[in-house]
């Protein structure tokens, strides 16, 4: 009997295992924040150059105390197109003739203007201080703000693919403790970084250290629950991510101060750690019991489930437990193994496809809504809010319907959602905004059945370094999903048509995969392949009995034909 059907025997939802989701899912609540993080510490503030009064020796130098400070703008920097003061240009000398009334607009295109020399001033309404305000990554240093939330994303990419495979050879608890050291340390050095190479390097560590709280958070839970609850507590652990991004908005609204901030969303995880260190029994049952630590495992079953198993089965259940799977449990797994067998080959690639289609499509229908022209705050909340029918719904169909069904179903809805954008008037904002966020909303269902099903299709001795490859496919999704907008310059609906086209393309690739609802988790990659085989005979099969079953229905025919 292998630990998943002493798991479903005894039952799965006892006091260890509700204490274990609650330690595991509460640094999620801060984990999200990280990831949107940068839209309020790296917020863009209008600004213009700083205006430094040079009047001495003109008939106007006695004016300059008695100034406005809209006349003085009025003569120091040009308008732009929108009558709106240059954010990047000043006058070369202060064009004090402007202040007459007898001036007119035209007269302000044919001055001399030069980049501004004393650096800029800020509007402070939205943002108290940022990163951009701070280092001044405005004009000609503008292309420093994305490269930020690059190297963060980077870091992401890099966690997702050494900590994976780490993970399943070192144990799920060990990487957590210190991804959640890493988060806290690397996390609260950026707050007090002194210029932005270094800000870009904590940023780095701490988007490393969340790929690895992701990975084994996840895993740590579902290996720990049978199979009945897995799609509710699988939910339940996505919406923490949503009710986090509704929390930044509210506490993005109290700290101003991108510093204050970012240590806000970064001590926490020493809390984390420390009482990682004290509940001591969430590693992974399988783990253990893949490192030989039989009497490990045996020890931590008896603790955790003690009061759920008979007594006088319970040796007996632990021990062919054990001798059923040591067996067949091999020393160390490597990223190689996701593509060995036919079936495991198969598998990573159609969820490879649909991670990375699924994350290019988000992210590049984010850099659309941008463009909201709401309060940020407000749009943080709307971003967070959708999340939330669209997970219900997609827990609904998962538990009920299935997984394959749901990761289709999301796919093709988000590529409809962006594709019928391209049919949209520009003036009508109101309805692109409206299909916009039901893209995102199905997107989001997306990747909480990817998740799922991910953890679900996977065995575990590879289970983490098959998410930590979904994962860095994501990354790669979302790199390349800024590169698209340059298509916009050939023609303005480009854009809109990859990124719809990509997820409908994709729901194609989940059709070939396995449905999990209902099943138990495989343990090793034998018994993947047995599954995929036997569904295979079963299909060679039904397939047969029906040839044969048409075979004698002819032969009765012919038979009764030839009888009259």
């Amino acid at each position: 009997m292998a630990f998943r059907d002493v798991l479903e025997n005894v039952g799965s939802m006892g006091r260890f295992q509700i204490i274990h989701i609650v330690l595991l899912l509460m640094p999620t609540f801060w984990l999200s924040s990280h990831h949107v993080l940068q839209n309020f510490t790296g917020g863009l503030a209008s600004h213009h150059c700083r205006v430094t009064v040079q009047a001495n020796g003109t008939q106007y130098s006695n004016l300059t105390k008695e100034l406005e400070e809209g006349d003085l703008l009025r003569v120091a920097i040009p308008m732009d197109s929108n009558q709106r003061l240059e954010s990047c240009f000043q006058f070369t000398k202060m064009q004090w003739h402007f202040l007459n009334s007898n001036h007119t607009l035209a007269n302000m295109t044919e001055v001399e203007t030069e980049p501004c020399r004393d650096g800029w001033t800020y509007d402070k309404s939205i943002f108290s201080s940022t990163i951009v305000t701070e280092w001044d990554l405005v004009c000609n240093l503008r292309s420093f703000k994305p490269l930020g939330q690059s190297v963060y994303m980077g870091g992401v990419l890099v966690g997702a693919i050494m900590l994976g495979g780490l993970s399943d050879r070192f144990g799920r608890k060990k990487l957590l403790l210190w991804s959640y050291f890493q988060m806290g340390v690397t996390g609260t050095c950026a707050a007090f970084a002194p210029n932005f190479i270094t800000y870009c390097v904590f940023r780095f560590l701490t988007g490393m250290a969340q790929s690895g709280i992701t990975l084994n958070s996840f895993s740590l839970i579902v290996e720990w629950i049978c199979t009945e609850k897995r799609t509710i507590i699988g939910t339940a652990a996505s919406y923490c991510f949503t009710i986090g991004q509704l929390l930044l908005a509210g506490y993005a609204y109290g700290i101003r101060d991108w510093r204050w901030l970012q240590f806000a969303t970064s001590v926490p995880f020493f809390i984390f750690f420390l009482y990682g260190c004290v509940f001591k029994s969430s590693e992974s049952p399988i783990k253990k019991k893949k490192k030989k630590k039989k009497k490990q495992l045996e020890s931590s079953i008896k603790k955790n489930l003690k009061k759920r198993l008979r007594k006088k089965k319970k040796k007996e259940i632990l021990n062919s437990s054990m001798q059923q799977e040591l067996a067949s449990v091999k020393a160390s797994y490597s990223i190689l193994d996701l593509f060995r067998t036919p079936a495991m080959r198969r598998i990573s690639c159609c969820l490879s496809v649909i991670w990375a289609s699924t994350s290019f499509a988000y992210y590049g229908l984010a850099l659309d809504l941008q463009n909201f022209g709401i309060n940020i705050y407000l749009v943080q909340v709307i971003f967070g809010a959708i999340d939330i029918p669209a997970k219900f719904i997609s827990t609904t169909t998962m538990s009920y319907v299935g997984r394959r069904f749901t990761q289709v179903c999301s796919l093709i809805i988000a590529g409809l959602m962006i594709l019928a954008n391209t049919l949209v008037p520009r003036d009508l904002q109101t309805l692109r905004t409206a299909l916009a966020v039901l893209g995102k909303g199905s997107l989001a269902s997306s990747f909480t059945c990817a998740f799922l099903y991910t953890g679900e299709i996977y065995p575990t001795v590879i289970r983490q370094t098959g998410i930590g490859f979904g994962s860095t496919m994501a990354r790669v999704g979302a790199i390349a999903a800024p590169t698209v907008v340059m298509l916009g310059e050939y023609a303005s609906f480009l854009p809109l048509v990859v990124y719809g086209g990509v997820p409908i393309l994709a729901s194609i690739a989940a059709c070939f995969l396995p449905e999990t609802r209902n099943t138990t988790l495989p343990d090793t990659i034998e018994q993947v392949e047995r599954r995929a085989k036997g569904k295979a005979l079963a299909k060679r099969e039904e397939k047969s009995a029906g040839i044969l079953l048409e075979t004698t229905e002819a032969a009765e025919k012919k038979q009764a034909h030839d009888d009259l």
